[in-house]
């Protein structure tokens, strides 16, 4: 081998160490499992068997409005972020409506933390700083972190979370990590980490209610992924549900309800599979809003998603839901659709419970 080659193959190496070394530094790799911190600021009361629960779920997109088509959106649009004066307008309008329904829990999905799309803002705090005097408790987690993406509509940070917002009190909180979408060893590191974010409330008789918030893979076709986190979400609750405790889940499945499909055009079904990967859940599991309501003769009540998408004038599928422990009872339920449209690309899922009561 000539002393060229050899110094030629000694840059090439050197160059596939810095490169490795500069994405490893750029980019987030979570555990499996992690504890996560909770943030109480004051003494907040704990849940009592039998009580009612009122709890909301909304992928609020970080807080970038309907007035955008952007790259990533199914329509390509050539929109990357939204403006300043956009995103003050929606964080107004989410705590707003937060204020007026004053749910007790409150899942949060797409609040940008870090971001350059978002103009780095610490959206959950923003939030918080309306909405103080009502929740006390709070846990976030990510699902998309990294100091710099290559991405060309990007270029820069990333940083999207989950938070959940709780009236009472929560005791321990921890992120679940999720299966990711398969790619190659660099283009995994700069992909979503889509998780749950698992929050336990104690209950005064010594027992304990889990709420998970997920925000699953956003998909622009059908791949294994969403059948692999759906697989995964049901083993958890299921194990919760075997050991006899109390559990909620709300967030943005991404995924339809029976007998919405066929409703939609081709080009708007492309990122669905034609039997729901949701069937995992629905099968065993009470679903807010129930196939029934979501395909039936009132289903444009249950909508919950209007895709960024100027050959669209509203909503016109449901991606987002509530399932729950047979042992919890739904009292009633609604997707708060007549003053929301503009806020987000999803809608507020709102429900009432009631615990089950002490033995």
């Amino acid at each position: 081998m000539t002393r060229l080659l050899r110094y030629s193959l000694l840059l090439v190496v050197l160059a596939i160490v810095v490169i490795g070394a500069l994405i490893f530094s750029l980019t987030w790799r979570p555990d499996a499992r992690e504890t996560l911190p909770v943030n109480c600021t004051t003494s907040a009361p704990t849940l009592v068997p039998g009580q009612a629960l009122k709890v909301m779920t909304w992928n609020v997109q970080y807080l970038a409005g309907k007035r955008y088509v952007f790259w990533n959106d199914l329509a390509q649009g050539n929109d990357e972020a939204p403006t300043a004066e956009d995103m003050a307008f929606s964080l107004d309008e989410v705590a707003r409506v937060i204020r007026d329904e004053q749910p007790d829990v409150v899942l949060l999905q797409e609040l940008d933390d870090g971001a350059k799309a978002s103009d780095y803002q610490n959206q959950l705090k923003l939030l918080q700083e309306r909405v103080a005097d009502l929740y006390p408790c709070s846990v976030s987690a990510f699902d998309w972190k990294a100091d710099f993406v290559p991405e060309p509509q990007v270029f820069g940070s990333v940083g999207r979370q989950l938070a959940t917002l709780s009236r009472y009190r929560i005791e321990h909180a921890e992120r679940l990590q999720l299966p990711v979408a398969s790619a190659n060893v660099i283009s995994r590191q700069f992909q979503p980490k889509d998780a749950l974010l698992v929050s336990k409330l104690p209950l005064s008789d010594g027992g304990q209610l889990t709420v998970f918030n997920t925000h699953l893979e956003h998909a622009s076709q059908p791949d294994a992924t969403l059948q692999a986190q759906m697989t995964a979400v049901a083993k958890v609750l299921d194990k919760y549900e075997s050991q006899g405790l109390p559990w909620l889940i709300g967030g943005d499945f991404n995924l339809l309800p029976l007998g919405q499909y066929r409703r939609l055009s081709t080009e708007q079904r492309s990122p669905y599979s034609a039997d729901s990967e949701l069937h995992l859940l629905w099968d065993k599991y009470p679903m807010i809003p129930t196939n029934n309501e979501a395909s039936g003769i009132d289903r444009a009540r249950w909508l919950t998603h209007y895709p960024n998408d100027p050959g669209l004038n509203g909503p016109d599928r449901t991606v987002d839901y509530l399932f729950h422990s047979p042992k919890i009872k739904r009292i009633e339920a609604r997707v708060r659709q007549d003053d929301t449209l503009r806020i987000s690309d999803h809608l507020p899922v709102i429900a009432r419970f009631l615990l089950p009561a002490a033995p």
